[in-house]
């Protein structure tokens, strides 16, 4: 099974995405900010997506971004930001830190599924 990380201080945002991946047949690991993401990678070596959210306490989403694309072991984890922050000059900045795609909250259900099979196809 393919293994996504949702990173949201939001509980209610955690627990939707991951109620949607869990119906498409994903595994799913939950983490309130930056921080909390980097230890449940570094206790869960099979995550392949990471979608996080921008603003949260402790480590942001680009912080969080930037500290996962200097570590060569996590260099292979696709990165989808789910934020209700839209400006281009953000998006550049974390398509620029090695992001792979954006989504805008609030956001429908079919879109986030569709792009999480884009990116990581159930399949491989």
């Amino acid at each position: 099974m393919r293994t996504v990380l949702i990173v949201d201080d939001s509980m209610s945002v955690r627990e939707q995405v991951g109620s949607l991946l869990t119906k498409a047949n994903y595994g799913v690991v939950q983490a309130e900010d930056g921080l909390d993401a980097l230890e449940k990678l570094a206790g869960t070596p099979h995550v392949e997506l990471i979608i996080a959210d921008i603003n949260m306490p402790r480590m942001n989403g680009l912080d969080l971004i930037d500290k996962i694309r200097s570590e060569e072991r996590y260099k292979s984890i696709a990165i989808l930001m789910l934020t209700s922050e839209g400006q281009p000059a953000l998006i550049e900045r974390a398509r620029k830190a090695g992001a792979n795609g954006w989504i805008v909250k609030p956001f429908r259900h079919d879109l986030l599924v569709s792009a999480v099979k884009k990116i990581l196809p159930l399949e491989a």
